[in-house]
């Protein structure tokens, strides 16, 4: 399928100013970073513990961090993710460089949420934040003296389905009424009761603890930025290989380009350097990579059949002969990232922002930066061929059998050999 036949658009007309709005991006993403003191890394990278935080309505803010402040050591960070009105969750974390005091933090957290959300003086189990075991050994008992006969392997199948229901959508960890949970096959009006008797339901739910090492996170983004490296040079020597020196240094430096802005924009807006994010960039690369070698083939193929023509003649005609090619790859993966970035939440947020800022970047990267680096050397390579004066003069021909003319009076005659 082709959208676009026979255009002729002069795309290289435009370098100048594409290749100024990269330096512009480039330079305001490292000035960005140097601000902000570095890149701003994530629990994957620095080391910490991480906590995600589901309220049952608009989480406080200022509450959260004066209640941890009392208990957990450290620097503590408290934020909203980016769809807070939809999920109401926080993202709770603590950067600490002793690895002991990392599940010392975790407990502490929870247990400074109980404290100030939470009904602990009242000697119930929290049932939103209880794991199945917990719930099990709780009601054992309560449910015998009721009079609920009901077998060990009973009661763990009903807790699982209990807790089940109370993980899945559109609950997602909060039970806000006893009630619901009458929904749940085995749950009869007595068990329900003996819950209500032996438990309460607090406003929150943890979702989801992170816990990494300061020494694995300084391994991991040792290696994520060796992963990258290692990705551009072997990309280099492949091209290289395929085509010439210069079309691979194209490429590579067209590459690197769209990973310094995708970063410097994570550094302007302030996002964190997870390790999905890192996939996003290497996946990045070689999706700019790819795009870059197609317009490449397609130049060194109409090398072939436009031999007088120049080579900036050349490149437009083979950027506008992959003109739909490029259209619709790059468009459509474009409409399914923008889809993932607005509804794939906020686990997949790092991702798929990387992803929709490096299609953009990447896409005309290929045509804007890595084609005239191209041009821009063979140009340069043209003039220093001009710039060689004739200096030498050419050699006598030798001419075999031929007499000179006559020597002037007085002198012999020289006959050529």
């Amino acid at each position: 399928m082709e959208l676009f036949k026979q255009t002729n658009f002069d795309f290289l007309r435009w370098k100048w100013p594409f290749i100024a709005a990269s330096l512009v991006l480039s330079a305001a993403g490292l000035i960005s970073i140097v601000i902000h003191g570095g890149l701003k890394y994530g629990i994957d990278f620095k080391g910490g513990a991480q906590m995600t935080v589901k309220f049952a309505y608009q989480p406080p803010l200022d509450k959260i961090r004066t209640a941890l402040a009392q208990k957990v050591k450290g620097d503590i960070s408290v934020q909203n993710f980016t769809d807070v009105a939809a999920h109401n969750e926080v993202v709770i974390a603590t950067e600490l460089e002793e690895e002991r005091q990392l599940n010392i933090n975790r407990q502490a957290m929870a247990d400074a949420l109980t404290a100030t959300f939470g009904q602990p003086a009242s000697g119930k189990l929290d049932f939103n934040n209880a794991g199945q075991q917990e719930l099990v050994s709780r009601l054992r008992d309560p449910l015998a003296r009721a009079g609920v006969p009901m077998a060990d392997q009973q009661l763990q199948t009903v807790a699982a389905a209990l807790l089940n229901f109370r993980n899945t959508p559109p609950r997602s960890g909060l039970v806000t009424d006893f009630n619901q949970l009458s929904a749940v096959p085995g749950a009869t009006p007595a068990l329900i009761n003996v819950i209500r008797q032996e438990c309460y339901l607090s406003p929150f739910n943890i979702r989801n603890v992170e816990i990494v090492g300061p020494r694995v996170g300084a391994e991991l983004r040792n290696k994520a930025v060796l992963a990258t490296l290692y990705a551009l040079a072997g990309m280099l020597v492949y091209i290289a290989f395929r085509f010439e020196w210069i079309y691979g240094l194209g490429a590579v430096i067209a590459c690197f380009h769209d990973t310094i802005i995708t970063i410097g924009l994570f550094s302007i807006f302030n996002k964190e350097i997870s390790m999905t994010v890192i996939a996003a960039l290497l996946t990045l690369v070689g999706y700019s990579m790819n795009d870059t070698i197609v317009i490449f083939d397609r130049i060194r193929e109409n090398l072939k059949f436009m031999r007088r023509d120049s080579l900036e003649v050349v490149m437009n005609r083979s950027v506008n002969q992959t003109l739909s090619r490029t259209v619709m790859t790059s468009g459509l993966t474009f409409l399914t990232v923008v889809a993932l970035f607005i509804w794939g939440g906020p686990v997949l947020h790092g991702f798929s922002f990387a992803l929709v800022c490096g299609i953009i970047v990447g896409t005309y990267s290929s045509v804007f930066v890595a084609s005239p680096i191209v041009l821009f050397w063979h140009n340069y390579v043209d003039e220093r061929k001009k710039r060689v004066p004739a200096m030498v003069p050419a050699p006598a021909a030798r001419v075999e059998g031929v007499r000179k003319a006559p020597a002037k009076a007085g002198s012999p005659t020289k006959v050529a050999k």
